[in-house]
């Protein structure tokens, strides 16, 4: 299916009563995957704007509640005080060392990480979770990473990750180039 199309569908598919039901025939927990190339990265952003503006939770009965990945990594990192330790880190250590330290500020490979305690917190009952940013946030915070742990303590709402890339239904490919070989089960957003 084109990508214009599968734009097209959106509102329909997220606005449906069996996906926001979040359980499949197997009464698994849905999450899913709009995957795109990173060149409608733009396209994408506006999208998203035009679906929340058009959503009315009292309406609707549910609410678009997005979670820019990158965004969340600054809003965390300068609450904590670890900006500029990080501008310190990169200057002097190196990239390397940066991610290695800020995998472990933001607790990434912890089940106590910060950015899925965020959108724990954050996430009202009857929303729609959109994770955008995946491009941005790269290569501190992995997709996976966080879809992985988020599948684990958030099963009550449906969650859609926008990710700039390729997703063959069983593994990602950030910008269609860089793969990591992590599995991931989810379902595509609109097949």
């Amino acid at each position: 299916m084109e990508f214009n199309e599968r734009l097209d569908r959106m509102w329909e598919r997220i606005s449906d009563k069996e996906f926001l039901a979040n359980r499949g025939v197997a009464n698994e927990v849905r999450y899913y995957v709009f995957d795109y190339e990173a060149c409608n990265e733009l396209i994408i952003r506006e999208k998203i704007k035009a679906l929340k503006r058009r959503n009315s939770p009292e309406a609707d009965g549910f609410q678009i509640v997005e979670y820019d990945l990158y965004e969340m990594v600054i809003q965390i990192l300068e609450e904590k005080g670890y900006m500029e330790k990080c501008a310190g880190f990169e200057e002097q250590k190196g990239m390397e060392y940066l991610y290695t330290a800020l995998t472990k500020m933001l607790r990434l490979t912890n089940d106590d990480n910060l950015i899925v305690n965020q959108i724990l917190q954050h996430t009202p009952e009857d929303a729609v979770v959109f994770l955008t940013g995946v491009g941005k946030a790269f290569p501190f915070v992995r997709a996976h990473n966080v879809m992985n742990n988020l599948h684990q303590v958030l099963d009550s709402v449906p969650v859609v990750m926008f990710y700039p890339g390729t997703w063959n239904g069983e593994s990602l490919s950030l910008f269609g180039t860089i793969t990591d070989g992590n599995y991931y089960r989810a379902f595509p957003l609109i097949e």
